[in-house]
């Protein structure tokens, strides 16, 4: 798969589809989740024209303190901007916002750049793109590598594929956004990307999580495991980030333990279509399943780590990956 880097950190400001006369249209974000609420708000203090909607209203007060418009519909948010950002939880909530299957839908979606930045199976996504191409609109795939934190500091990595010149021009909307976007080629590349990359940061997670359950289990100082770790070559963001939050229990959610069992879920899927071994990624689909079935699916993917105790301590029963497909 061809990747090509570029379009990373650029000048703020707007830069919003422009229409006759200068008349410059809003960008339009919806879904003010865990993620796309501070992604949204980094839009809005840069100075991009911005119309907002999400299904619970209250989440859109942070956007209206900074300045951006907030739409009574996604009717009102299609109205009033030509490229739409969409970051929803899955398919049933992006075809609701859309009208997909209803009649409104072409009328909805004509002329604007559809821009999907949520998760979603790579099937899924082909068919949006071919349905919004029918309806005379343009389409660009836009998830995002990083959980709430790196949403909140603009420090986000995007990676975009779809048309060239469509992704050309979304790419300089994500800047305030997005610390580097990356060029996946045509749909579905950026959504099997962002499966590589997370079925690299479930695995990592998952074992560093076990890391400290042993190192528990033996009496150490999981203080100075945290410290080795640190001081040596398999530090990173990631493992400091996650190792505080095991070492102080807490599970304030960064990325949901049910989010990662449905990207768990979407990646093995993905695997077993292309016949590919994953044996890491479903032991750890497993977990994460027994982590929500507990009860704390809510809770930050480090509370996996209540699986793994289940199993040393208690009856945790297991779950065949294939059964929870």
């Amino acid at each position: 798969m061809h990747v090509d880097s570029g379009g990373s950190r650029g000048p703020g400001g707007s830069g919003v589809t422009g229409g006759p006369l200068g008349f410059v249209r809003s960008l339009g974000f919806v879904g003010l989740g865990v993620m796309g609420q501070p992604m949204a708000l980094n839009l809005a203090r840069a100075g991009t024209p911005l119309v907002v909607w999400n299904r619970t209203p209250s989440r859109c007060e942070p956007l209206r303190a900074a300045g951006a418009g907030i739409a009574e519909s996604p009717a009102e948010v299609f109205d009033r901007a030509g490229t739409v950002l969409l970051m929803l939880a899955d398919e049933n909530a992006i075809d609701a916002v859309l009208g997909r299957g209803a009649p409104g839908f072409a009328a909805r979606v004509a002329g604007h750049t559809v821009v999907h930045m949520g998760t979603t199976s790579a099937e899924y996504s082909g068919s949006l793109q071919d349905d919004i191409r029918a309806a005379g609109g343009r389409y660009v795939e836009a998830p995002v590598s990083g959980s709430r934190v790196p949403a909140e500091q603009g420090e986000l990595v995007g990676m975009l594929a779809g048309d060239d010149d469509a992704v050309a021009a979304v790419r300089p909307l994500l800047a305030p956004v997005c610390r580097e976007t990356f060029g996946c080629g045509p749909v579905p590349g950026a959504l099997l990307m962002k499966f590589s990359v997370n079925l690299f940061l479930i695995t990592l997670v998952t074992g560093l999580t076990e890391a400290f359950h042993f190192a528990d289990g033996h009496g150490l100082d999981r203080r100075l495991l945290r410290d080795v770790l640190d001081a040596g070559p398999m530090a990173s963001p990631v493992s400091r980030v996650k190792a505080a939050k095991l070492l102080a229990r807490d599970f304030t959610v960064q990325a949901a333990a049910a989010d990662v069992l449905k990207n768990n879920r979407l990646i093995a899927e993905a695997a077993r279509k292309a016949d590919l071994a994953s044996p890491l990624l479903d032991v750890c689909h497993t977990l994460y399943g027994e982590t929500v079935d507990q009860g704390h699916g809510g809770e930050d993917m480090a509370a996996v780590l209540h699986a793994l105790e289940t199993r040393t301590h208690g009856t945790g029963g297991t779950v065949r990956p294939e059964e929870r497909a």
